[in-house]
């Protein structure tokens, strides 16, 4: 259990997170009778600031590092300490309808960064609207499938379901009615923190914070290419510090597997072949960089992983699936529909008539974007083709949406792991079979094929947070009604944000970059490396386009690993994430959690030691949304149109923008110390300097709580 719910338990019913007893019935902490507000313009402003930012602090995180911040526990921690600062103090129940509103910037985040980079990754044409669109009413689409499911899940299942995440959240939220302003503090100076810090990198460039070994340790290992690195951010240090010490050293793991053994076998066996073709490229391995090797020929390796990784998950939960499918019909019965209508407030969702026209108007939306993409294709397709591909994507889209949101849900309430990223692979490639299979190939195939993923994705990531978001409002004694109403505004605004911020990042930092050794167009793995959405561009644009000139054969070596992974009882995914992504990425992560850990094992007593580990999420949430928030102003002030105003902040590096063929375009060139080892130097020392301001800011938190508790 959590720590919090030693607290939380002067406010929570003795029987909130255990079975019922046969004729015992669960009371929620604020009453059915009590009509305290919950609905205001606090709650509701609140909700929707907190998702303009974290929507976009999420985007930010999933591209740069794979891994999207988890909102609702900052955005619990948010709503208490700012509902104090209020002459009229906020509720509990409005509390939760800003976490709840709140909640949909990490759901829509996920769903889009998991799926729409692959369009820019593949150069398939994608427009905001789309984006827009997509987002939207996969989140609707999420929101509706799950409403007949709630009394299920969180009231006839109560005390069966360990609700991992929710549990959490509801501590957190109960605990604020008596205390929780020094968390709110603490927060806000980690938020202040790791914006300075990245914005002092991104934007200034003080100093060089992609740290090299082989510039810091005068060329050692380069003859060998061996190169170890990190990328010093804050943003990758938060993220390390609040994924823990074990999972980040298994990430790192296949990092070290990926850049110290394969990239150095690669160089050795292949340096005497004057010319190696693979896959459609020709290789000079003699003249290829480390970073090169790694992305022509481990990265490959890496997405057959991931990919088989999220399959395998899949499989494992093959009993949770079949239940949830059998859940989703069953939701849909007049039976289940007529025992929603309860007459308690804390009952009560939304029409049954109401949530089938949004399925009805969510589905055939879809298919109106679809039949739009297919008759302003390139090529052009016809009146009546365009229909049919309408037709047949608007099935497949709802079917898999209905298939696999009770899945998403079930897994989240007992495991606390939402398996989606596997779902939207099989759903990537079933569009793309069933695409195929109608004559519908090309850019509008693929086109069609990753929105169908992104609507998908986003219903799942949906259904799996609502079904969490649920329970804390059945704990807590919140309408669902209010819930369900207000998280469309939520994915609206959250939606909008994604539709801005992934253009923006693609015009300040480019998914795809030129390869100067074979000019060909590559990731951006260093800066974007969005691992995800890479691996449904390599598979998508090999069963769509080119499937001859594909690396299978790395593919499913990486597959390979992936078994073995899971044969040893290792984490696969985290694994396979670790020999994907930057060695740079994953050692930044390794730095943040050995920190947390240090953090977590000083102090004079246990209680302290414990009191300095719980400021973690704190910390961590903190750092990496500032980062984040100062990373998409920064991206802001490269673009071009604006005149790129960050040729007139930068210290290390030269900016301007030339004209080329009637746009501006910016370029940029690294000062002679930047690039070397006194601007690596200076790097170095302030993440050193950065650790020791999150150790103290840890200190701080921990007295400020521990005096708060004896008050």
């Amino acid at each position: 259990m959590d720590p919090a719910s030693t607290q939380s338990s002067k406010l929570l019913p003795s029987n909130a997170y255990r079975k019922l007893e046969p004729g015992e019935v669960y009371k929620p902490v604020v009453p059915a009778q009590d009509l305290r507000p919950e609905v205001t313009a606090w709650s509701v402003g609140v909700g929707v600031a907190m998702v303009v930012v974290f929507t976009a602090a999420c985007a930010y995180m999933s591209l740069r590092a794979g891994n999207a911040i988890e909102a609702s526990i900052p955005i619990a921690i948010l709503a208490i300490f700012f509902g104090k600062l209020r002459r009229e103090r906020s509720t509990i129940l409005e509390n939760v309808m800003v976490q709840s509103i709140g909640q949909a910037a990490g759901v829509v985040a996920a769903g889009a960064t998991f799926v729409i980079p692959a369009m820019y990754i593949a150069e398939v044409p994608v427009s905001w609207w789309q984006i827009f669109i997509a987002c939207a009413l996969g989140g609707f689409l999420g929101t509706v499938l799950i409403i007949p499911l709630r009394k299920y899940f969180v009231k006839d299942l109560h005390g069966e379901l360990p609700f991992p995440e929710a549990t959490a959240i509801n501590n957190i939220l109960v605990t604020g009615e008596s205390s929780a302003g020094g968390a709110g503090k603490i927060l806000l100076l980690a938020f202040a923190l790791g914006a300075a810090f990245d914005f002092s990198i991104e934007a200034l460039n003080l100093w060089n914070s992609n740290l090299s070994s082989i510039t810091l340790l005068n060329r050692v290992g380069n003859d060998m290419r061996i190169e170890i690195g990190i990328s010093a951010i804050a943003a990758l240090f938060g993220l390390g510090y609040i994924i823990g010490i074990r999972y980040a050293s298994i990430i790192a793991s296949g990092s070290v597997l990926a850049m110290v053994v394969m990239v150095p076998l690669v160089y050795l066996f292949g340096r005497g072949i004057p010319e190696l073709s693979y896959a459609g490229t020709a290789y000079n391995i003699a003249e290829m960089s480390p970073t090169a090797i790694f992305g022509a020929f481990i990265k490959p390796i890496g997405i057959g992983a991931i990919a088989i990784s999220g399959l395998i998950g899949i499989i494992r939960m093959g009993k949770i699936v079949v239940s949830s499918v059998t859940l989703g019909f069953k939701g849909f019965s007049k039976a289940a529909s007529a025992n929603q209508k309860q007459d308690e407030r804390t009952q009560l969702d939304m029409a049954p008539k109401n949530v089938l026209l949004i399925q009805a108007g969510s589905t055939l939306a879809m298919g109106l974007l679809f039949f739009l993409v297919s008759l302003t294709a390139e090529g052009g397709f016809g009146f009546g083709a365009s229909l049919k591909f309408a037709l047949v994507g608007m099935v497949v889209g709802y079917l898999l949406s209905f298939l696999f949101t009770p899945v998403a849900a079930q897994a989240i309430a007992i495991v606390g792991v939402n398996p989606v990223s596997g779902m939207t692979l099989i759903t990537v490639v079933l569009a793309i079979g069933c695409m195929i299979m109608v004559g519908l190939t090309g850019q509008a195939g693929m086109i069609i094929a990753l929105i169908i993923g992104t609507a998908v994705c986003t219903a799942l990531s949906t259904s799996g947070a609502l079904v969490s978001d649920f329970k804390i409002g059945y704990w807590l004694g919140s309408t669902p009604r209010n819930q369900e109403r207000w998280k469309f505004l939520g994915m609206i605004v959250a939606a909008l944000v994604m539709a801005l911020v992934l253009p923006l990042m693609n015009q300040a930092y480019h998914f795809l970059v030129e390869d100067p050794v074979t000019h060909t167009m590559v990731s951006n793995q260093e800066v974007l490396p969005a691992p995800q959405a890479n691996m449904i561009a390599a598979v998508s644009k090999g069963l769509m386009n080119d499937p001859a000139n594909q690396p299978w054969l790395l593919y499913g070596l990486g597959g390979g690993i992936a078994l073995m992974l899971f044969m040893s009882g290792i984490p696969m995914l985290a694994f396979a994430l670790g020999m994907y992504l930057p060695i740079g990425i994953n050692s930044a992560v390794l730095a943040g959690a050995v920190v947390a850990w240090i953090v977590s094992k000083t102090g004079g007593s246990e209680e302290v030691r414990k009191a300095r580990a719980e400021q973690g999420t704190l910390i961590a949430s903190g750092l990496m949304a500032g980062a984040a928030i100062f990373g998409i102003i920064t991206a802001v002030l490269r673009l071009p149109q604006f005149n790129a105003p960050i040729q007139y902040l930068s210290v290390g590096r030269h900016f301007w923008v030339e004209t080329v063929l009637g746009s501006g375009v910016l370029r940029e060139e690294a000062l002679g110390w930047y690039d070397g080892a006194i601007g690596q130097g200076i790097g170095l020392a302030m993440y050193i300097v950065l650790a020791v301001l999150c150790f103290l800011l840890a200190r701080l938190g921990a007295r400020w709580m521990l005096e708060g508790e004896k008050r």
